[in-house]
């Protein structure tokens, strides 16, 4: 069996399986926008991360990035802003993705281009 790459990608694969049931363990599943704000969200990131711990390439973890963006500002774009579960779940769990892409991304020398390794000129 292949070696996880990264462990925050499971990890993120995880904040999307939560975000898909969030609504109805936070009671806010009534609240059409910001369930599926919540589900939506929450089914791409599953399918992202999955796809970046079996093969990990760098535009999964900007995809993370972006969801991550799309999920704070979603409450204000989305008119949840004033259902606070949801409001607060939303910007919590993007922070939570947002800090572990870039994780991987400043971390992994392979996405970094080796720019760690070179020497100064």
């Amino acid at each position: 069996m292949k070696q996880v790459k990264h462990w925050q990608d499971p990890v993120n694969a995880v904040a999307g399986a939560w975000l898909i049931v969030s609504p109805w363990v936070l009671g806010f599943s009534d609240m059409t926008p910001a369930m599926w704000a919540m589900v939506a969200t929450g089914i791409v990131l599953g399918a992202v991360a999955l796809g970046a711990t079996f093969v990990p390439r760098q535009w999964e973890e900007w995809t993370e990035v972006a969801l991550a963006a799309w999920l704070a500002v979603s409450p204000w774009v989305a008119g949840f802003r004033g259902v606070e579960a949801a409001l607060v779940n939303a910007v919590l769990v993007a922070a939570v993705i947002l800090v572990l892409a870039l994780w991987v991304l400043v971390t992994d020398k392979d996405y970094l281009g080796h720019a760690i390794d070179r020497p100064a000129h």
